[in-house]
C-alpha cells in the first residue's frame, strides 16, 4: 500500500512539473527576452507558486499555525485553479498558433508584392532610355528635337526606336508551412496566444471565485414520496452540504449561508457533512452563526469525510452546543416520516463508520423515510433498507470543470435527483469549496426539497 502511494505521489509530482514547464515555456520563455526582468520574474513565479500550493495543502495536516495557513491558502490554492485554466487555454492556443502564423505570412507576402509595383515603372523607362542610347552609332551627333515642318525639302524624321516589352512582375511566392517564421512574427504570435490564454484563464478563475465568495443560491425541487401521508405534503427541508469552513471561508461565509437558509423559512434544516477543514480551536468561532438557524422542526447534522480529518468527535460536540442535532447512525420521527442519519464512510478508519442497521434496521417500513448520508456511494445500502429519499453532498458537482467527468467515475450521481429502484437520491453541489475557492460549471447551492404525498 505504501509503495502504491509513493508511486502515485511521484507520478503526480512529475505531471505537475511537466505542466509547470510547459506553462513557463509558453508564457515566459517564448515571450520574453533572455536575461530580462520579465523573464526572471516569470521564472521565480513558476518555482514559488507551486511551493505555496504544497504549503497550502500540507499546512493543516502538518499543524502550521492557523495564521500561516491563511497566508498560504489564498495564493497557493488559487494558483492551482489558475494553472488548470491557463493550461487548458494554452492547449487550445496550440491549434490557433499555426493558423495565425500562416495568416500573418500571407499578409506579409501580399504587402511585399504590392510594395514592388510602383518601382516597376521607373525601372522600365530607364531600360527604354538605355536601349535607345545603345542603338545610336558611335560618334554620331545627337538628334535635334523634331519641330513641326512645312518645308517639303526638310529631311525625314528618324524612325522611333523599337519599343522594349516591360518585364512581367513575378507573383509573390506562397508561404510554405515548412519555412521558418520570421523572428518578429514568431514573437508576435507567441505573445498574442499567451496573452489570450492568460486573459481566459484569469477571467475564468476570477468569475469562479466571485461565485463562491458571493455565497450559494437557493435551488428548489419537489420530490414525491409514495408513503408520505397527506399531513406531511409540502414539508420543506433545506439541504446544505460541503460548507468547508477553513483558512479562506470563515465566519462571514457561515453568516451568508444562515441568512439564505432562514429566508426560505424551512420546516427542517439538514447539514449533510463536510462543514469544516480544520479544528474546533481554529474554526469554532467561524461556525458560531449556525446557532442562528431557524426551522420549525430543528436542524440536523451528519459527518462528512473532512470532519474525520479535523477531529470529528469535537465537531459533533460543538455543533450540538450550537443547537444542531447530530444523527450518528440514528433516527428520529418527524411529522409523517422517519429522518435517519449515518456517519460518513471515512469514519470506518476510527471505528465510527456508517451503521445502517442501527439507523434503519428496526423501523416501521410502512412509514416514509429520509436518509442523510454525506457520500452518494452508500445508495445501495439505502435501497436495501427501503429508504425513500437519500440526501447527500460530497461531489461539489465537480467544482472545477472538467472535474465533473472525474466525479462521475467515483459517484453514482454527481448532482441533482436520480432514482435507484424505489429509492431516490438527491445530491447537492454544496455551499462552499474545497481547496481553490473557485467553482466553474458547478455553482454552489442550498436546496429546498419539498416533499410531496402521492396519497389521495
Amino acid at each position: 500500500m505504501v509503495v502504491v502511494f509513493v508511486l502515485v505521489a511521484v507520478a503526480v509530482l512529475a505531471l505537475l512539473a511537466g505542466v509547470h514547464r510547459y506553462v513557463w515555456r509558453r508564457l515566459v520563455g517564448d515571450t520574453t527576452a533572455e536575461g530580462g526582468l520579465a523573464r526572471r520574474a516569470g521564472t521565480v513565479a513558476v518555482w514559488v507558486l507551486p511551493l505555496l500550493s504544497v504549503g497550502a495543502f500540507a499546512g493543516g495536516r502538518a499543524g502550521f499555525p492557523f495564521w500561516l495557513q491563511r497566508v498560504l491558502a489564498w495564493p497557493g490554492y488559487l494558483w492551482l485553479a489558475v494553472l488548470l485554466y491557463l493550461t487548458l487555454a494554452l492547449l487550445v492556443g496550440e491549434a490557433a498558433r499555426p493558423l495565425l502564423r500562416r495568416l500573418l505570412a500571407r499578409r506579409a507576402a501580399r504587402t511585399a508584392a504590392a510594395g514592388t509595383e510602383p518601382a516597376a515603372v521607373p525601372r522600365t523607362a530607364a531600360l527604354v532610355a538605355a536601349t535607345s542610347a545603345t542603338e545610336t552609332p558611335a560618334g554620331a551627333p545627337a538628334e535635334a528635337p523634331v519641330e513641326a515642318a512645312t518645308d517639303t525639302d526638310a529631311p525625314a524624321a528618324s524612325p522611333p526606336p523599337e519599343s522594349v516589352p516591360e518585364p512581367e512582375a513575378e507573383p509573390a511566392p506562397e508561404p510554405s508551412p515548412h519555412t521558418p517564421a520570421d523572428p518578429s512574427r514568431r514573437l508576435f504570435v507567441a505573445r498574442a496566444v499567451g496573452g489570450a490564454a492568460a486573459l481566459a484563464g484569469l477571467g475564468t478563475v476570477g468569475y469562479g471565485t466571485y461565485g463562491v465568495l458571493r455565497g450559494p443560491r437557493v435551488k428548489r425541487i419537489t420530490v414525491p414520496l409514495a408513503r408520505l401521508p397527506r399531513s406531511a405534503h409540502g414539508f420543506r427541508i433545506a439541504v446544505v452540504s460541503d460548507i468547508h469552513l477553513g483558512p479562506i471561508l470563515g465566519r462571514a461565509h457561515t453568516r451568508r449561508i444562515v441568512d439564505t437558509i432562514n429566508a426560505t423559512s424551512p420546516d427542517l434544516v439538514a447539514v449533510v457533512g463536510d462543514l469544516v477543514d480544520g479544528t474546533v480551536a481554529d474554526l469554532g468561532t467561524a461556525a458560531e452563526p449556525l446557532a442562528g438557524l431557524e426551522a420549525r422542526h430543528g436542524s440536523y447534522f451528519v459527518t462528512g469525510n473532512h470532519e474525520y480529518f479535523s477531529g470529528a468527535a469535537e465537531w459533533v460536540d460543538h455543533v450540538r452546543e450550537l443547537g444542531l442535532r447530530p444523527l450518528e447512525n440514528a433516527r428520529v420521527e418527524i411529522a409523517g416520516f422517519d429522518l435517519a442519519g449515518v456517519n460518513d464512510v471515512a469514519g470506518e478508519s476510527e471505528g465510527q463508520g456508517p451503521d445502517f442497521a442501527a439507523a434503519l434496521g428496526d423501523r416501521d417500513r410502512g412509514r416514509a423515510s429520509v436518509l442523510l448520508a454525506h457520500q452518494p456511494v452508500v445508495i445501495d445500502d439505502a435501497v436495501a433498507h427501503g429508504v425513500d429519499l437519500q440526501l447527500s453532498g460530497h461531489t461539489h458537482g465537480g467544482q472545477l470543470w472538467p472535474g465533473n467527468l472525474l466525479a462521475e467515475l467515483a459517484n453514482p450521481t454527481v448532482a441533482g435527483l436520480e432514482r435507484y429502484g424505489d429509492t431516490q437520491l438527491y445530491v447537492s453541489r454544496g455551499a462552499g469549496a474545497w481547496g481553490p475557492p473557485v467553482r466553474v460549471g458547478a455553482p454552489s447551492d442550498i436546496t429546498v426539497v419539498e416533499l410531496a404525498s402521492k396519497r389521495t
